[in-house]
């Protein structure tokens, strides 16, 4: 059994017992989080949303939190000195799927 899911822009397969990086949650770690927005849910049979499926939703505690790799933003503009280095951290929160109800 799996389902997909939509969180923070992005879509997500997950099945019971998963742990995945979702973009950051309002949820301390150690609580529960329900997500909503379920666009197919696969028990056996495909049940596909329009646009998400009515009445499921997918169970999942909170695992951890915390900030992906640095990734460096580096502008140039030749000939005319103009050099600016950034560096950006994305944060996640990291879920355990409990149960998918569909």
């Amino acid at each position: 059994m799996y389902a997909i899911i939509a969180t923070g822009g992005k879509q997500y397969k997950v099945s019971e017992g998963d742990v995945i990086k979702v973009e950051k949650l309002d949820a301390k770690v150690g609580e529960s989080f329900t997500f909503d927005q379920v666009l197919i849910v696969n028990n056996g049979e495909v049940k596909v949303g329009d646009p998400t499926v009515a009445g499921a939703s997918v169970e999942a505690s909170v695992v951890s939190e915390g900030r992906g790799k640095k990734v460096i933003v580096y502008r140039y503009k030749r000939k005319s000195g103009y050099h600016k280095k950034n560096g950006h951290r994305q944060s996640y929160t990291e879920v355990k799927i409990e149960k998918i109800n569909a």
